[in-house]
């Protein structure tokens, strides 16, 4: 055990014990949110669970076939992670009422990575981001998910949007594409050159669909609109045989069941070539999924545990791929649906996976009619929903910084894919947050002989002081210390060896340090010792003073020449100058 102390801002030394293992555990709990249920669990709940599930099942039927085409798979794909996924996100998850599966924020990703690295390669990095989520959430990293700057998270749910309706572009009209790219602008050349086939049945259906989207929920909201259009397109052709492309024509239907469990096949020599995408899986993922909870604890007035959300998360992706299935997230809308219907605990979740496993079991030949224009107007829809376009309209009210880092997202996301999107955007958000920091650092002089410097200004690191001797110069610090802003002591190392006798560096007011930043200090202190003159630190407190204590600086130094406020550094000042004089004398 060692023992640290710090000064306080009002001058307090304060004593603080360390022991070898500063933090409690390194490690979360495994404690999914499922075991809570049984304690209290009634037949009222169990049957509002019930209902709420069903009717989630129902949204989530075609939105998993949506996004099994969308994503370049198959249809069966979207429903193996919608039963696999859903139904252990909900059993092992950390919040009560979280619905998973398929997530049109996976599309573009997903596409792009089949199309590059096909399908064995494409489920080994799901499997490989399931445990990089399962390790987030053992080390409990779920807190630094708010981390992600809200430009990048909105310049890529907009980019993503927008790729959700570039690939629905081919279904809504028809188009006879032999082969369809996965990247933006080679697949926009495609489609462009492909507009003659624009196959007016088709046209018409996908109008008449997204029509009844829009409308539909303004009259009837208790029978989702998703379900009534893939319904009405399926009778038209199965009954009417409306001359629209089909699952059945262009995939052969679904197949009966869940796949047998199989571990996909890999190339050792290219695993390491997996692991950025595997990596912006994990993260879009754990975005996804962590934003979703909290806005569902809001609307239900609970508090999710974000590491064992992540731990399920993982679980549910690595599973998902076992069975051919795509990544797995937490989804808004039908967590939303999931509460408005009434479902209270994971119990919900669970009956929404059953039920797709169900029509897997006993429906799937008449998912073989339904219309790929009805699911691409389902899909598109949701896009125009998910995307947050207010923030284009809001751009000229930002700071700059902000708007380049979210039309700089939006634009990668768009133009290349996620994960260069991600890093860019993350690179540029770091710089501009550096640079802010840097911004509001403060380093301002006080020559001795004269009173405070900065006369009708109270408060931390403003202190006044009387009497300051020649020769005795003082430096007010403000801000955070820390490698972007730590420059800013260059003008004080270079006034250094003057006819300065003591620097004193007041720094009651800065909020952190790093090791750049001390690392300019230890300069000063050098330079200074060359010449015969000192350096004394005035007020460090919290951070910065454990991280000078830890460094061995305090020692270089000598403890008498750290003081607790600027009154003891002064009076400090005046020993050190008495003792030069009588030198001299």
């Amino acid at each position: 055990m060692t023992c640290l102390e710090y000064w306080e801002p009002r001058g307090r030394l304060r004593r603080v014990e360390e022991t070898s293992a500063p933090f409690p555990s390194r490690t979360s709990r495994f404690h999914p949110r499922l075991l809570e249920v049984w304690g209290n669990y009634s037949r009222q709940k169990f049957f509002a669970d019930l209902g709420a599930g069903l009717t989630v099942g129902v949204v989530a039927l075609s939105l998993c076939i949506g996004f099994g085409i969308a994503s370049g798979v198959s249809p069966a794909a979207g429903l193996y992670a919608g039963v696999i996924g859903g139904f252990l996100v909900s059993a092992l998850g950390g919040s009560r009422v979280q619905i998973g599966g398929p997530a049109g924020a996976f599309v573009g990703l997903v596409a792009l990575m089949a199309a590059e690295l096909g399908l064995p390669n494409l489920l080994l990095c799901t499997m490989m981001a399931g445990v990089i989520l399962f390790v987030m959430g053992a080390l409990r990293l779920g807190t630094l998910i708010k981390f992600v700057p809200h430009p990048v998270t909105t310049g890529f749910t907009c980019g993503i949007a927008i790729t959700i309706l570039v690939t629905q572009i081919r279904n809504l009209f028809g188009l006879q594409l032999a082969h369809e790219p996965a990247e933006f602008l080679p697949r926009m050349s495609a489609l462009g050159e492909a507009l003659p086939t624009v196959d007016l049945s088709t046209l018409a259906l996908g109008v008449g669909s997204i029509a009844l989207l829009l409308l539909w929920p303004k009259r009837w909201n208790r029978v989702p609109a998703s379900i009534v259009v893939v319904i009405i397109g399926t009778v038209l052709v199965a009954l009417l045989h409306f001359p629209v492309e089909t699952i059945g024509t262009r995939y052969g239907g679904i197949p009966r069941g869940l796949p047998a469990l199989a571990w996909p096949q890999f190339d050792w020599a290219h695993l390491g070539s997996l692991i950025r995408p595997a990596f912006t899986i994990a993260l879009l993922g754990s975005i996804e999924s962590l934003l979703s909870a909290v806005v569902a604890d809001g609307l239900v007035d609970d508090q999710h545990d974000s590491n064992q959300e992540l731990m399920a998360q993982g679980t549910a992706n690595f599973a998902s791929a076992l069975f051919g299935g795509l990544p797995v997230t937490g989804v808004l809308a039908r967590t939303a649906t999931n509460i408005r219907s009434g479902g209270t605990t994971p119990v919900a979740g669970i009956v929404h996976a059953l039920f797709l496993l169900a029509v897997l079991l006993f429906a799937a030949p008449l998912a073989t009619d339904i219309p790929l224009v009805s699911l691409a107007a389902v899909l598109a829809i949701v896009a125009l929903k998910m995307g947050d376009w207010e923030e284009f309209a809001l751009l000229r009210r930002k700071p700059r910084g902000d708007a380049a880092v979210f039309l700089t997202t939006f634009a990668l996301t768009v133009l290349f894919d996620l994960t260069v999107a991600v890093e860019v955007g993350m690179v540029l958000a770091a710089g501009l947050f550096i640079k802010r920091i840097a911004d509001t650092t403060q380093v301002q002089a006080m020559a001795g002989g004269t009173a405070s410097p900065l006369p009708g200004r109270t408060g931390q690191g403003h202190e006044h002081v009387d009497n300051v001797p020649k020769g005795v110069v003082i430096y007010r610090v403000f801000g955070a210390l820390l490698f972007g802003s730590a420059e800013k002591l260059d003008n004080v190392i270079r006034r250094a060896g003057g006819r300065t006798d003591v620097i004193i560096l007041h720094l009651a007011a800065v909020t952190a340090l790093d090791a750049t930043a001390l690392n300019r200090i230890e300069l000063l202190h050098a330079k200074l010792r060359r010449h015969g003159q000192h350096l004394i630190l005035s007020g460090p407190h919290t951070q910065p003073y454990f991280a000078m204590e830890k460094a061995g600086f305090f020692d270089t130094l000598g403890r008498d020449n750290v003081a607790a406020d600027l009154e003891t550094a002064v009076a400090r000042s005046r020993e050190l100058l008495a003792t030069s004089a009588k030198r001299q004398g």
